[in-house]
């Protein structure tokens, strides 16, 4: 299984330790959902969120729907995070997701990991007006860089994560089924801080 002890979290959040996942559960996770999705109705996959999920959306607007989620809710507010928490946050979400049990594509592990091996630390605000099942906010600003968008610490500074990420030679994910409401439906951002 791809889950971190205590002291191989330590040292990837405070030694920056170089951190790796196997890909196969998740890729079986992705593969699985992919395929059972398909003619079914699925809460975030082809329904909205929250009271909304009484509305289907057309296959063709699915994908839109992930990425209206990640901007949608990315309104954190107040001082961003230290880095360090936001790495832990990162972190955090990346072990949860290497589980294989969220759908995602394996790509989203593949950044993730390279943006923690090359402290590239997506900033994640403290404030947040979202939480009814996690940490919404805090998880769709992690979100936000992961498309691109949105701000990441950068040599102890904060940039805009497509300057860094053109910089870097790195691609922004692409969604496929489910890779927003993926990110961002958890805890990571308490359980990451803590």
């Amino acid at each position: 299984m791809n889950w971190l002890k205590i002291d191989e979290f330590d040292n990837i959040a405070f030694e920056k330790a170089i951190v790796f996942f196997d890909k196969d559960a998740v890729q079986k996770g992705f593969d699985f959902l992919t395929v059972f999705s398909k003619d079914k109705i699925i809460y975030g996959i082809n329904t909205g969120f929250g009271p909304m999920a009484k509305f289907l959306i057309d296959y063709a607007k699915q994908d839109q729907l992930q990425y209206n989620i990640i901007r949608s809710h990315s309104t954190g507010a107040g001082m961003a995070l230290p880095e360090l928490h936001c790495r832990a946050v990162a972190l955090a979400r990346l072990t949860s997701l290497a589980q294989g049990k969220s759908g995602v594509n394996p790509e989203l592990l593949v950044l993730l990991e390279a943006l923690l091996n090359k402290n590239i630390i997506p900033v994640i605000y403290e404030h947040g007006g979202v939480g009814a099942s996690g940490d919404l906010v805090q998880l769709a600003h992690l979100a936000l860089a992961c498309i691109g968008e949105g701000e990441v610490y950068y040599n102890g500074v904060i940039s805009e994560a497509k300057d860094v990420f053109e910089k870097e030679n790195l691609s922004p994910i692409k969604i496929y089924v489910r890779e927003g409401l993926g990110i961002l439906n958890g805890t990571s951002g308490m359980t990451g801080t803590g």
